[in-house]
């Protein structure tokens, strides 16, 4: 029995790129952009949710770290 390529990709999302891999760059006094990335309680959200690399997941915690610890972006809401 052939299966139809609908049937066969169901449920199969397309793969995330990483906005940083494409040459959009993250800092620590860009709040707004830091904003996407933490959800509404203040926690960092996971790179499966975000799409991004691994290297760059790594640098935006980072960077979301030193916004919170100068006082640009909370802890918590």
């Amino acid at each position: 029995m052939a299966m139809s390529k609908d049937f066969k990709d169901y449920g199969r999302r397309k793969k995330k790129v990483c906005i940083m891999c494409t040459g959009k760059d993250v800092n620590y006094k860009d709040v707004d952009t830091l904003r996407k990335y933490i959800n509404d309680r203040g926690k960092i959200v996971p790179r499966r949710v975000t799409g991004t690399c691994a290297r760059h997941q790594r640098h935006i915690a980072r960077e979301i770290k030193r916004a919170r610890a100068i006082g640009l972006l909370p802890y918590t809401k």
